[in-house]
């Protein structure tokens, strides 16, 4: 018999382990048979059909809501259908959820427990499965302070009296089979919680969603995509990055380019495989870096808002366009990096904020769980479900859809307890100082886990602080990323070409001072979508002068960007120098291309990206000395910088020198290191990217006459506002050498060591 109680929370919604009370269940020996129950507030009649072409038994009603019960006596357990008719004689018939197993391990759970189940997404959100040769969909979500967790869709009416899920023992587990429902079904988890909370959540595991501002789940196959890029990825695990050519292109998928003549839509997945990577392979990169693709529901926050952090935004396709964009790439010889966002997420109510009425993901104390910059809520690294979660997305994201990299953004916000924050408004930790040590735990555990399982995968941090060892093992004391953006450098090049070339001397140091510390860490030097927003103009509005010194300052800056020792990130639109800021909303300004300055600009960036490929000396030693030398830094009165550039060779060595004012610089002497006679590899001022074509010889022939701690120099003469990059001529081969036979004088047989001439 059913007492009241278990009634009472069964109808109200309350009940948190159905399983022990719904389904079929064996009776005991004083009374021996099977006792079946269901909840089906919708039938007005309801039906047990046994599976083997039994007959139909009628269940009989223990409450008006619609609980509906049927013992069988000396019967066991057997596989059956429930058929329902409703009030208008409509009938349908169902699997019962509740006579399949649980598939949640007790292993499972001790794993997520302690904060060490890093493919938690395996088990947690939707799966299509079959179990006992019955096809349906597995649901599981985390929501420890929960009294009953639903699954709610178009299947049940969006009633969560019909399929609560079953609590799994102590640790806040809930899992639930639901026979019937396919790939693509929408749902949420309705969560009932104490104090009369209760809330229809988006799944925090959900691999799909709907297109916002719909903000349903979507139950999708992840494994279902064929991927063809065997061939990338184990390449990938043999390739050294630290001495390979990095230069990535960022791009806001939603705004690269749109299709005006269609209401201004965005591209899909598969539309931006056909035009986004050949367009990419062409220029030279080597990466794409995507915004955050993580749904989201605000488009006005780029995807820096995230709130299905295990699905690709529905935007622009389904997962599998996705998979097949991130394919196509890697056929192509692309890698593709994600902006990831493990800082911060935001409140929307059918999101991780307050998810089953306690604070779950999020602090409690807003000291510690508040961005009031941004208007939202930061992780609590403290808690090993917390960090399963973030461990698992990142590890997700390289096992699913291949991905080769994450740039982990806010990595500063992570660090300090006390970020953008007045004094009383943090906490300190438990030594009483300003890091976040849950955070910095958090963060070397992170590298750790993805670089011991996918060898080749890059990690990425945008930390804008002199935080130590950003980009250093975990073993030796650093966080443990591959790479850290240089923004110091970034902010002090844009100050110093910011200002009128009579004023640069003043302020030479803006240009050199990365140097000091440029081997500290390695770094990727970028100018990213955070430099044309918020009223900072864009690159070319950022530059002083007419149109003719804005190209030219522009040119020099990529120029001087490129040969600096470190990797390379350049945002969409900044290749052709587009005239206004980036608009998320609109597509770039490709017009701008019919125009001569804006199509060399576009011209240059693509030679410096092939160049940067092709000369050693331009990426395989970024990250210490032997890679660079200066040769004059102090030239501030005309604004000239000269630096070696070296490879492991010393035939790689290349010679750069940046005139930073619009005055030629009329025998001009250099210090060089070598003798042979130097090409011009790359001259910024030349006519085919837009410059004014300044004469220079093919051959700069060097003097035997020692200059700037250098064995000879060379005499030119400088053209306005540009850059050159000389690269000794390679020596003409050595005719091959004729062997010829030496017989020995007694024998006649080849004498050892026969001579060649």
């Amino acid at each position: 018999m059913l007492d009241q109680q278990n009634i009472r929370a069964l109808v109200r919604g309350e009940h948190g382990a159905p399983l022990d009370v719904l389904g079929p269940h064996a009776t005991g020996a004083d009374r021996p048979g099977v006792v079946i129950r269901t909840m089906q507030p919708h039938a007005a009649r309801v039906e047990v059909v046994e599976a083997a072409g039994g007959a139909a038994l009628l269940m009989e009603r223990l409450h008006p809501e619609g609980l509906f019960e049927l013992f069988l006596p000396g019967r066991a357990v057997f596989a059956y259908r429930l058929r329902m008719t409703g009030a208008d004689g409509h009938a349908w018939e169902v699997e019962d959820p509740y006579r399949f197993p649980k598939i949640i391990t007790d292993f499972d759970m001790h794993l997520f427990g302690e904060g060490t189940h890093f493919r938690t997404y395996e088990k947690m959100g939707s799966h299509v499965m079959t179990l006992e040769g019955v096809k349906g969909v597995h649901f599981a979500v985390w929501a420890p302070n929960a009294q009953r967790v639903s699954v709610v869709g178009d299947f049940n009416r969006w009633d969560g009296r019909i399929h609560p899920l079953q609590r799994r023992g102590t640790g806040g587990l809930w899992e639930v089979f639901i026979p019937g429902l396919q790939q693509g079904d929408l749902y949420k988890y309705e969560i009932k919680g104490k104090g009369n909370f209760i809330a229809a959540k988006s799944d925090p595991y959900a691999f799909a969603a709907e297109v916002r501002p719909q903000t349903a789940s979507r139950v999708w196959d992840m494994r279902a995509y064929q991927w063809q890029d065997a061939a990338w990825m184990q390449q990938r695990k043999k390739t050294p990055w630290h001495s390979e050519p990095i230069n990535v292109y960022e791009v806001h998928l939603a705004s690269w380019r749109r299709m005006p003549d269609e209401e201004n839509r965005w591209l899909t997945y598969r539309e931006l495989a056909a035009q986004l990577i050949p367009y990419v392979k062409e220029m030279g990169f080597t990466h794409i870096e995507l915004l955050p693709i993580s749904e989201h529901p605000f488009d006005g926050s780029w995807g820096y808002q995230t709130i299905g952090y295990f699905a690709p935004t529905s935007r622009f396709g389904s997962p599998d366009d996705f998979a097949f964009f991130v394919d196509q790439c890697h056929q192509a010889g692309i890698g593709v990096l994600l902006d990831w966002v493990p800082a911060h997420f935001p409140r929307d109510g059918h999101g991780l904020a307050y998810f089953d009425g306690t604070h779950l993901y999020e602090h409690a104390d807003p000291r510690m769980g508040e961005h009031k910059d941004w208007g939202t809520l930061i992780f609590n690294y403290g808690r090993n479900e917390v960090r399963a979660f973030l461990l698992s997305n990142a590890v997700y994201w390289a096992d699913v859809y291949h991905i080769d990299g994450l740039r982990v953004d806010a990595v500063a916000s992570m660090l300090y307890l006390d970020y953008s924050r007045k004094a009383g408004e943090w906490i300190p930790n438990k030594f009483g100082g300003r890091e976040n040590l849950d955070a910095v735990d958090f963060l070397k555990k992170f590298n750790e886990v993805i670089h011991a399982e996918y060898p080749g995968f890059l990690t990425f941090a945008e930390e804008s602080t002199a935080w130590p060892m950003v980009s250093r093992p975990v073993y030796l004391g650093g966080l443990g990323f591959d790479f850290k953006w240089n923004m110091g450098w970034m902010h002090d090049v844009l100050q110093y070409f910011s200002k009128d070339p009579v004023h640069r001397k003043f302020h030479h140091h803006d240009l050199t001072f990365s140097l000091i510390y440029a081997f500290t860490e390695n770094f990727i030097l970028p100018f990213s979508h955070d430099e044309v927003v918020h009223g900072k103009g864009s690159m070319l509005g950022k530059m002083p002068g007419d149109d003719w010194r804005k190209f030219a300052n522009l040119r020099t800056l990529y120029a001087f960007m490129y040969a600096h020792p470190g990797k390379k990130l350049l945002f969409m639109g900044c290749e052709f120098a587009q005239g206004v800021e980036w608009n998320y909303q609109e597509s770039l300004d490709w017009h701008l291309l019919k125009y001569p300055l804006h199509a060399k600009m576009r011209a240059l960036v693509s030679e410096l990206n092939h160049l940067s490929r092709a000369l050693p000396a331009l990426h395989q030693v970024d990250f210490t000395w032997e890679g660079f030398q200066w040769i004059d830094l102090h030239d501030s009165q005309q604004s000239v910088v000269s630096f070696i550039r070296r490879g492991k060779k010393p035939a790689d060595d290349l010679v750069c020198v940046c005139n930073c004012t619009p005055v030629p610089r009329a025998g001009y002497r250099i210090g060089v290191p070598c003798a042979t006679p130097l090409e011009v590899v790359l001259n910024t001022d030349a006519d085919k990217f837009g410059g004014s074509n300044s004469p220079l010889p093919a051959q700069l022939v060097p003097e035997a006459k020692p200059w700037q701690n250098q064995t000879h120099s060379v005499v030119l003469t400088l053209p306005p506002l540009a850059a050159l990059y000389l690269k000794p001529l390679a020596p003409p081969a050595a005719p091959k050498a004729e062997v010829r036979e030496q017989k020995s004088e007694v024998s006649g047989q080849p004498a050892a060591g026969g001579t060649a001439k």
